[in-house]
């Protein structure tokens, strides 16, 4: 675990800079998964069938983490998209108050309803409008757009929200609240 600036990883080398370059600094600490990789294509399970993505399921993807901060009371869980042909990128994901005990999330968890979330952990409406996780679904000829699955780790049990605040309402109050460290793992998907 390092309280300083985690280097840009291979994927974020080929791309703008990750919008988490700008946030305040906080320790790093790690975060892998079964189903998606550093620099890697997305898997069609990633992938966006509500947004007719041949293939798509719409599953978020396992992740475990490790090395956070002894003193963390909650984590939050988000995919976000930088990429998106939008002044404000696209939230995917936003899975807050997840409690300090959990340190992994099975394939789905962030399912449409929660049911496959740990008890007490809650989701916001995705920029497609749902409590859930949207697959990757970038436009037909767009360039690859990478998709920053992020674990912070909160001082905090709870975050203030409600099941109408947005993704960015949440991550704002995540800054009010003072991130603690974030683990970072980028993957990328280009629409033919």
């Amino acid at each position: 675990m390092s309280s300083s600036v985690r280097p840009p990883s291979r994927t974020e080398a080929q791309y703008p800079p990750s919008p988490y370059t700008y946030l305040p600094e906080c320790a790093s600490f790690d975060v892998t998964s079964t189903d998606v990789a550093e620099g890697v294509t997305l898997n069609p399970a990633q992938r966006s069938g509500k947004f007719g993505v041949p293939g798509g399921k719409d599953e978020s993807p396992q992740l475990s983490w490790s090395g956070f901060p002894a003193d963390t009371k909650s984590f939050v869980v988000t995919c976000y998209d930088p990429d998106a042909p939008t002044v404000s990128g696209f939230w995917h994901w936003v899975c807050y108050d997840i409690p300090a005990s959990i340190t992994s999330l099975p394939t789905n968890a962030g399912a449409e309803g929660g049911a496959g979330l740990p008890a007490g952990a809650k989701q916001v409406k995705n920029d497609a409008g749902f409590a859930g996780f949207l697959g990757a679904a970038p436009p037909s000829g767009h360039r690859e757009h990478r998709y920053i699955f992020a674990v912070s780790a909160m001082p905090v049990e709870t975050l203030p929200e409600a099941a109408a605040t947005s993704a960015s309402v949440c991550n704002f109050n995540m800054f009010g609240a003072g991130v603690l460290g974030r683990a970072l793992l980028t993957a990328v998907y280009k629409e033919p």
